[in-house]
């Protein structure tokens, strides 16, 4: 579905019409309801207001942005001022607290991208990933090890700002070197003092089970993005993402666990067809743990 300002507002009222039963508030572990703001990039930079009203008439209260510095589908909101940003997304009904941001920012103009952060509001700076964009599969666990050195500079730096560092789990950071897993290692490498970690849900479909590293790292996951899919052999990775609910993944397990893991904020990111977003919401509205 080509999603156009006018099918996002009418999918966006749909999702609230269903959702507003008595029952439907619960709200998993009592945490808005938040999404990502990646898979309505386009509509972002031709329709700022009406992509972030539509969001909030599905239903969404709290999103993470991307960087307009580091992220070229956000650089129409550089003409805003970090604080002008943030207080029109208030007057919009929308908290926003977070954002991802790209390598070069953080470790090539540091205090310029956390005085930003800090003026906006913002108390959690992101990066989707560590190392090459592209693997030549000829990495070694001391090239991960010498990866994750910069975050940590980064880390320690936003944390004496009062913004916490977040890993999140994506491209070479799902690789495996030597029978073990980068993710792995560089969470152990990672100071747990400056660094959280933010988890992809679709990263399931790698082997990497959420309620697994919940356990197993817990009290150093502070965000997740959530995505659901099923099986579908015509197309190319083999999985097509469905709304939240709507799929394979286990819910209620994922967000018990994700209590256990220090979870405080997730987001629904449904990157194939963003028009996926609002109907995942009353699922969401209804789920209890």
């Amino acid at each position: 579905m080509a999603m156009t300002r006018r099918t996002f507002l009418q999918l966006a009222a749909a999702a609230t019409a269903v959702a507003a039963s008595p029952a439907s508030f619960a709200n998993p572990l009592g945490l808005p309801i938040g999404c990502q703001t990646y898979p309505v990039r386009k509509t972002i930079n031709t329709d700022f207001e009406g992509t972030m009203k539509g969001l909030r008439a599905a239903g969404f209260t709290n999103i993470e942005l991307c960087s307009p510095y580091g992220y070229s589908d956000f650089s129409s909101l550089q003409k805003y001022k970090p604080k002008e940003l943030s207080d029109l997304l208030k007057s919009w009904g929308l908290t926003c607290i977070s954002a991802h941001w790209g390598a070069n920012e953080l470790f090539k103009k540091t205090d310029e991208s956390i005085a930003y952060a800090k003026e906006f509001g913002m108390t959690q700076m992101a990066i989707a990933a560590l190392g090459p964009f592209n693997s030549k599969g000829t990495e070694t666990l001391d090239d991960v090890k010498r990866y994750v050195e910069p975050f940590n500079a980064f880390a320690e730096k936003a944390h004496a700002a009062g913004i916490t560092a977040l890993l999140h789990n994506e491209g070479f950071v799902s690789k495996t070197i030597d029978g073990k897993r980068v993710y792995d290692v560089m969470i152990a490498e990672l100071d747990p003092t400056n660094v959280k970690l933010q988890f992809q849900v679709s990263t399931q479909q790698e082997g990497f089970d959420a309620v697994e590293y919940f356990h197993k790292y817990r009290g150093r996951y502070l965000s997740m993005h959530c995505q659901d899919w099923v099986k579908d052999a015509s197309t190319k990775s083999g999985f097509r993402q469905v709304p939240i609910g709507q799929g394979v993944v286990d819910w209620k397990s994922v967000f018990a666990a994700a209590k256990v893991g220090g979870v405080q904020n997730y987001f629904v990111e449904l990157e194939e067809d963003p028009a996926l977003m609002p109907p995942s919401v009353p699922f969401l509205k209804k789920l209890t743990v």
